[in-house]
């Protein structure tokens, strides 16, 4: 048999943006730019290193990374460090794998960081889980040749409250340095010294109080930073380790949960390129022992004759609950869901609500609110999901409006991608706000505190004239948004009239894609799952006929069974309650600390006939409460949030969930007792019953058309209050973590230098802020407000204004020296 010669393959073309190298002999193209460790990770070839980090800029700090490179058949005179360079046409690269002399190299790199590094792995907290101990096993010499004394310093040294540093194991890879200027752009820590003196440390007049400080220890691929609150607690192999998504804000997160013997020790972001990337603020890393709170309510309990709730069983307790509630249920029920909930949970409120109270009266928003937040939610949010507005689609944006909504304070992770997109691409951020915040500094375009561009990017208005500001917003921010524009609306804008309208208009104007960020994680999923007054599950409006007939064929109701009048919102629900027009409350995760008018909220807790709480934690609601039903946290349930995009977070249990319950299971027990049939016995199956709701078959909601107001005026002695609440504050989820606590920002009060004068104030001397509720008093600092404008943190210690003051943003307020 005759063979053929083997025709001569033609080389096949190198893709447009690309260039072709050959590594460890094997031919690929790569994207013009990449870096050449990418590529190595991409062929599935690991180049060890500690530098390196993909969300970092490129530093070539700890050279271990060395690779033979040729270029046009030359090699280079040395090996080179593939975490800087990239890749080009033509390139032979060799790594460890199949070049002595990379490997030679790699070698004499660990050696030398081994120098000074003591080797106390059997106590060091990354033992078990360092990138060190890794390499220095497969890509390090099997002897040193050091024999003198290592260094040593003092330790640990307290870099805050929450982050350590053991200054001899630093490798000096800057990781940390550079996360910190970089990602979350408040560098308090630096490298000091020179030479062999060189070592991570922080300037004594700035304390490293970062919200993202956590992130440091998690990416340090040694044991040199570490968690005080986790120090010596575990070894990493005696973790149980579950995925898990924070319940501290709308952001939806992805963490990992770590836990042995039944107590979660510590939490760490979860690598989710999507949403949070591999980072994670500290209060959803470190803000988790309210699990172990001694205020922790484990048993249900029923107060008795004498006054005093009591604990009992639950088949005592829920008989208890059933019994008050059928008999309150003509008088009337009204259901305070909270924010706190899951999609599940929040299903199972909305459904009480209807099939066992008879009412639309149930409400999730556990804060101040309005009407035409309502209307504003079904016409831009009801079931719009990332494929409209998205992480990415937020960071390619040309420019985003923020509209009363602080991004560093109320969802950190959109914070950090707001500065990403500032700084890789000339993002242009704008803030409608009162002064230039440090999220108004970090997100401009140059992110610096003084620069020219942050106070240019600060629309600066008086409280409560935010909406007429926005009619008359500058036209290089209007021309900004139009055409790929997103503006961002916090969930304070409820408190302003008319700037719900004004941000609709706005949109219209431009074309700009609307995004609603609540602060607390389960907002969202709760106006999908209709724990609202006015919507039913999926945005179906409560008067429509046929959307009332599709539920009830649904929940197997008989027709006319559900309300058709718009029920009331949770203020009008704690007034009626306070005057006798409800008979009965149900509430779930609701402090009336929070909302505008803390005093009437606790009047009508205090006056209902009969009030049903379900809780985690002692509160102001449970010591009224009648009956009080325990209900369990994330880390022992499973379920599910919608974050500020629309996407669904899911989660698992990571401790024991036996003999705790979710709140849709006690909900759905507590409806058999009063006949009713809610078939929430479990998450999965509130999730899915209200999946085969899916959204409801209706027109477009229309926009509200709120007038905005004139903002007050203060007289002598007066100003306008501006607050909103700081992101590590006296939250109910933050108690026993004085780690956490002791890097919240300091509670001031805020003024500029002319008002400061009027009023007779002196910086860093205390001012009385006053109604005639109450005093507030906190020192005073100088910032670029507008005049006759005091600004307070919402929820800090010393700045309770809603339940001291009884104010809130844009209400007068007296202050004197």
């Amino acid at each position: 048999m005759t063979i053929a010669p083997e025709e001569k393959k033609e080389a096949r073309p190198v893709p447009e943006g690309h260039v072709r190298l050959t590594i460890d002999g094997l031919e690929v193209d790569a994207p013009k730019g990449e870096l050449l460790i990418r590529t190595c990770e991409r062929l599935g070839i690991i180049v060890p290193r500690f530098c390196d980090h993909p969300l970092l800029d490129p530093a070539g700090a700890c050279r271990q990374c060395l690779v033979e490179v040729e270029m046009g058949g030359r090699p280079m005179p040395k090996p080179q460090a593939s975490c800087t360079m990239t890749v080009a046409d033509g390139m032979v690269v060799k790594t460890q794998h199949s070049s002595p002399v990379a490997a030679k190299a790699q070698e004499g790199v660990m050696e030398l960081l081994l120098i000074n590094h003591p080797l106390d792995c059997p106590i060091c907290d990354k033992g078990g889980e360092c990138p060190l101990q890794n390499q220095a096993m497969s890509t390090g010499r099997t002897d040193s040749r050091f024999v003198d004394t290592k260094r040593t310093f003092p330790k640990p040294l307290p870099i805050s409250t929450q982050v350590l540093l053991d200054r001899e194991r630093c490798v000096l890879c800057q990781r940390c340095t550079r996360f910190s200027e970089e990602i979350g752009g408040d560098p308090f820590i630096d490298l000091l010294e020179r030479g062999a003196h060189q070592q991570i440390g922080v300037a004594e007049d700035k304390p490293f109080q970062s919200y993202f400080s956590g992130n440091t220890i998690q990416i340090c691929p040694v044991g040199a930073l570490t968690s005080a609150a986790y120090r010596f607690r575990s070894r990493p192999f005696d973790l149980v380790s579950t995925d898990g998504v924070c319940e501290h804000c709308a952001s939806g997160c992805a963490q990992r949960v770590d836990t042995r013997r039944g107590t979660v020790l510590r939490r760490l972001a979860g690598n989710d390129p999507a949403v949070n990337e591999e980072w994670n603020c500290d209060k959803g890393r470190f803000a988790f022992r309210y699990l172990g709170s001694p205020e922790r309510i484990t048993r249900p309990m029923v107060r008795g004759a004498d006054g005093v709730l009591v604990e009992t069983s639950w088949t005592e307790a829920l008989t208890a609950a059933a019994e008050g509630l059928t008999a309150a249920r003509e008088g009337g029920i009204g259901v305070l869901a909270g924010g706190r909930l899951t999609v599940e949970d929040a299903y199972a409120y909305g459904k009480f609500a209807r099939v066992a109270a008879h009412t639309n009266d149930v409400d999730f928003r556990a804060r101040p609110h309005s009407a035409e937040e309502l209307e504003f939610l079904a016409a831009h949010v009801v079931g719009q999901g990332p494929e409209v507005l998205d992480y990415a689609r937020l960071e390619a944006a040309p420019a985003v409006l923020c509209v009363a909504f602080e991004p560093e304070e109320e969802s950190p992770i959109v914070f950090l991608r707001l500065r990403k997109a500032a700084r890789k691409h000339g993002q242009q951020v704008f803030h409608l706000g009162q002064w230039t915040t440090p999220a108004v500094a970090r997100t401009s375009r140059d992110t610096g505190a003084a620069s020219p561009a942050a106070k240019d990017n600060l629309v600066r208005s008086v409280p409560g004239a935010e909406a007429a500001v926005l009619a008359e917003l500058p036209e290089h921010v209007v021309a900004a948004l139009t055409g790929g524009g997103v503006i961002l609306v916090g969930e304070r804008a409820a408190e302003v009239p008319g700037l719900y309208s004004a941000v609709s208009a706005l949109a219209a104007r431009t074309g700009a894609v609307v995004g609603w960020v609540p602060r607390r994680a389960g907002e969202r999923g709760a106006l999908d799952a209709g724990a609202v007054p006015t919507l039913l599950p999926g945005g179906r409006p409560v008067t429509d006929a046929a959307a009332r007939a599709e539920i009830e064929a649904a929940w197997g109701l008989a027709a006319g069974t559900l309300p058709t009048a718009p029920g009331r919102d949770t203020d009008e629900i704690l007034a009626a309650a306070a005057i006798g027009e409800l008979a009965a409350l149900v509430v779930g995760g609701l402090d009336p600390h929070d909302l505008a008018d803390p005093a009437a909220a606790l009047a009508g807790l205090r006056e209902v006939g009969f009030l049903v709480s379900l809780e985690m934690h002692t509160s102001a609601v449970t010591e009224l409460a009648d009956v009080v039903l325990p209900v369990a946290p994330d880390a022992q349930r499973s379920g599910s949030y919608l974050n500020w995009e629309g996407r669904r977070r899911e989660f698992t249990p990571a401790l024991d969930a036996s003999g705790v319950l979710p709140d849709c299971r006690v909900l759905d027990t507590l409806a058999v007792e009063m006949d009713a049939d809610l078939f929430t016995q479990t998450p999965a199956a509130a999730a899915g019953e209200l999946g085969r709701l899916g959204l409801g078959a209706r027109t477009a909601a229309a926009a509200p058309s709120v007038p905005p107001v004139e903002p007050l005026r203060p007289a002598f002695g007066q100003a306008v209050l501006a607050t909103w609440r700081q992101l590590v504050d006296d939250a109910a989820l933050a108690v026993d973590e004085p780690a956490l606590a002791g890097t919240a920002r300091p509670a001031f009060a805020r003024v500029n230098a002319a008002t400061a004068e009027r009023l007779g104030l002196v910086e860093g001397q205390p001012a009385t802020v006053r109604t005639d509720r109450g005093a507030v008093t906190l020192p005073v600092a100088l910032a670029d407000l507008p005049d006759g404008v005091v600004w307070l943190p919402g929820n800090s210690d010393g700045s309770r204004v809603r339940s001291v003051l009884g104010a809130g943003h844009g209400d007068l307020v007296g202050v004197t020296a």
